[in-house]
Order: C-alpha cells, then sequence, then structure tokens
C-alpha cells in the first residue's frame, strides 16, 4: 500500500503549460512510459453509487474523501488496473490492483463471485462497498498525459490535455464510445506530486508569476453534461 503524498492540481493555460514545461524539460526526465511524441493516453471509469457520493464529497471540499476507478494506458486492454484514489486536504495516494480484461469485465457484468476470495485488499474493500454503498460505473473519462520525474523528493509533475467525457456510455472497452470535451481547449492540468519536500528547484520552475492557477477535478468535470 502506498503512503501519503503530496498532492497538487492546478488548471493553466497554454502560455503557463509552454513555460513550465520549457523550463522542466532541463531539469526533470520524461516518464520511460511514454511514447515516440512524449505522450501516453489514458482512459478511467470512475465509480460512484447512486446519490453521488465521490462527486459531491469533492464539490463540498471534504477534507477526507476517496474514489474508485478502472484504468488502461494506450489502449492496452489486456491489463487494466482497478485503483482507489485517497485524499486527505493536500496528502493523497493511489491503492491499485491489476485485472486481466475478463476480470475486468466480469465486474462490469455485475459477476463479482471472483473477488470474493481475493486475498488483495483493495480487491476485498472495492468488492465489499459494491455493496455497502452500491458503487457502480458512472462515467469514461480520457485525456492525454505529459509526464516528468525528478528523483530528489519524488516529484512527478504531469500535463493532462484533451480532457473528454463518455457521457452516459460505459462501454470500457470500445474504442468508438462518443466523446465531448470537458475542459476548453488551450487549457491543461497540471499534477504535482512529491513526497516530505519539493525541492526549490521543481517549486520555482511551476510557477505562473501573477496569475492564480485553480484546482481542477477531470471526474466533477465530466459529469457535468449528465
Amino acid at each position: 500500500m502506498e503512503t501519503m503524498r503530496h498532492e497538487l492540481k492546478h488548471l493553466i493555460h497554454m502560455g503557463d503549460y509552454l513555460a513550465i514545461r520549457s523550463r522542466l524539460r532541463h531539469i526533470m526526465k520524461q516518464d520511460a512510459h511514454v511514447d515516440q511524441t512524449g505522450h501516453y493516453f489514458i482512459r478511467s471509469l470512475y465509480f460512484d453509487n447512486y446519490e453521488d457520493k465521490a462527486l459531491k464529497e469533492k464539490l463540498n471540499g471534504y477534507c477526507e474523501r476517496e474514489k474508485y476507478r478502472l484504468r488502461y494506458y494506450n489502449y492496452d486492454e489486456r491489463y487494466v488496473n482497478l485503483e482507489k484514489k485517497s485524499k486527505k486536504n493536500q496528502l493523497g495516494k493511489k491503492d491499485s490492483v491489476t485485472l486481466t480484461k475478463e476480470q475486468c469485465q466480469k465486474l462490469l457484468d455485475g459477476d463479482w463471485d471472483f473477488m470474493r476470495s481475493s486475498s488483495n485488499p483493495v480487491l476485498i474493500e472495492f468488492y465489499s462497498k459494491l455493496y455497502s454503498q452500491q458503487l457502480r460505473p458512472r462515467t469514461i473519462v480520457d485525456y492525454i498525459r505529459e509526464p516528468y520525474v525528478y528523483e530528489a523528493g519524488n516529484v512527478r509533475v504531469t500535463f493532462d490535455s484533451q480532457i473528454r467525457t463518455g457521457l452516459y456510455n460505459k462501454d470500457f472497452f470500445s474504442h468508438a464510445v462518443p466523446t465531448m470535451p470537458a475542459l476548453e481547449t488551450g487549457y491543461f492540468i497540471m499534477e504535482v506530486k512529491y513526497d516530505n519536500y519539493l525541492p526549490e528547484v521543481i517549486a520555482a520552475a511551476i510557477q505562473t508569476g501573477q496569475r492564480q492557477s485553480s484546482a481542477f477535478s477531470k471526474y466533477a468535470a465530466c459529469r457535468q453534461y449528465e
């Protein structure tokens, strides 16, 4: 299980993105999983209950909250991560378990028996909350990520763009799912994650001058169209 890390998430415009990225490229390395363009594709399917518990906790600014999602990268559907995202103030962590495509499809079809005998704590807890909280798939979120890493402080800075929502469609493995933009063109989500401290060289590189950057939730943004 991961320990809690500092997590900062900001909405920035194209000018700030270009300036920050230019500075970061001199001090950080790109993540090893990027393609030749320096990016990778992410598809997530978020879960919530019929009372929108996860969404309301985010919108109401709860200090402690959690949400579950399925996720795969670069259209590789052979393995899918079931992830639990936990947040406490500005600290966060992600606990995950890898599922096969077949297991994932069973989960989505409501065939949950395979989870009952699991020894993985994430899967056991999720199985319990499918019943106790009535969690169900709510929305697909697609986007492109550009990631950078820095060893000191275990720092990770990512830029997410082309964020799209699948609206009511929950066909997680279909590449033909109709989607629509959930973020205005020319804007990016910058996420900064680190352990105990943020090195000064990184803190200086991600500054946006006199402009205020604002917090942003991809899940909340993608639910606004329902």
